[in-house]
């Protein structure tokens, strides 16, 4: 015999859904905007376009008109790869060495290792500006890896120890039962569970790099222009449409990467499981 619904639970229902109908629209109604401004004939970013073209990103993958934005893409790309790779291995090894410790230290530590989550970027950038300068270090894409390598690694560390969280020790013990060396055990049982938690926070992080503006901003400079700083100086100066463009190719880009993270890790079917 089914339940009949109080007007209280009607009324629940019906807050609940429109407000996660106006929180749908928040988020997907902007990329919308955006992707239809990019295709506007106009010569200024308004909406609606008044007409439909593909000039803005002939424009955009023009190799001469559009170098610099091209030169920008790439130390992005090079900085959230590199930071992405290196904060990975720095964040697997520190999740692997807490789990592994069962003393108050170990909170104080996974604590400390979070802490740029909760830290404002803008004042790290300049915290960590301030640094460089005293040490003597000069501007250079090594030390955007380095600064965005303290933001990024968090969300690497934070699912890969969720992961080995839930990793059943009895089968770490019975590969030592069976002989096996701790090095042999991580690779073929350890390694292989917790990929996908690697690979989840490996993509947080790498698009946490490609949209970081704090630490870009305050350790570019013009010979290492990052995309988000060109971004922001194109619309301080002109509100060129191919603006626009950069952030339709950004969100397909992202959409794609996705696919491939769901594809390679089976994150979805893991959680429908």
């Amino acid at each position: 015999m089914s339940q009949r619904s109080t007007p209280a639970d009607v009324s629940f229902n019906l807050v609940v859904g429109a407000i996660s109908t106006v929180a749908i629209l928040i988020l997907v109604a902007p990329v919308i905007i955006v992707i239809a401004t990019s295709f506007t004939t106009s010569q200024a970013l308004r909406f609606p376009p008044p007409g439909l073209s593909l000039r803005w990103y002939g424009e955009l993958f023009d190799p001469v008109r559009s170098a610099p934005i091209h030169t920008a893409a790439i130390n992005s790309v090079w900085v959230a790869g590199w930071a992405t790779v290196i904060g990975s291995v720095l964040s697997v090894l520190a999740a692997l060495a807490i789990t592994r410790v069962a003393r108050p230290s170990a909170r104080a530590l996974e604590a400390s290792f979070l802490s740029p989550l909760v830290l404002p970027t803008l004042s790290y950038g300049l915290a960590a500006l301030m640094f460089f300068s005293v040490m003597g270090i000069r501007p250079s894409l090594n030390l955007l890896i380095a600064g965005h390598l303290v933001v990024i690694a968090p969300f690497v560390f934070r699912t890969t120890l969720a992961s080995l969280t839930q990793l059943d020790p009895a089968l770490l013990e019975a590969s030592a039962n069976l002989g096996a060396s701790r090095f042999y055990s991580f690779r073929r049982i350890t390694l292989p569970l917790i990929a996908p938690g690697i690979a989840a926070g490996a993509f947080l992080a790498f698009i946490a790099s490609m949209d970081n503006v704090p630490v870009s901003l305050f350790l570019s400079t013009a010979r290492t222009s990052m995309l988000p700083i060109r971004m922001w100086g194109m619309m301080e100066s002109t509100l060129d449409v191919r603006i626009a463009a950069i952030a339709g190719v950004l969100i397909l880009a992202t959409l794609v990467l996705m696919v491939v993270m769901d594809r390679l890790t089976g994150l979805t079917r893991r959680m429908s499981a």
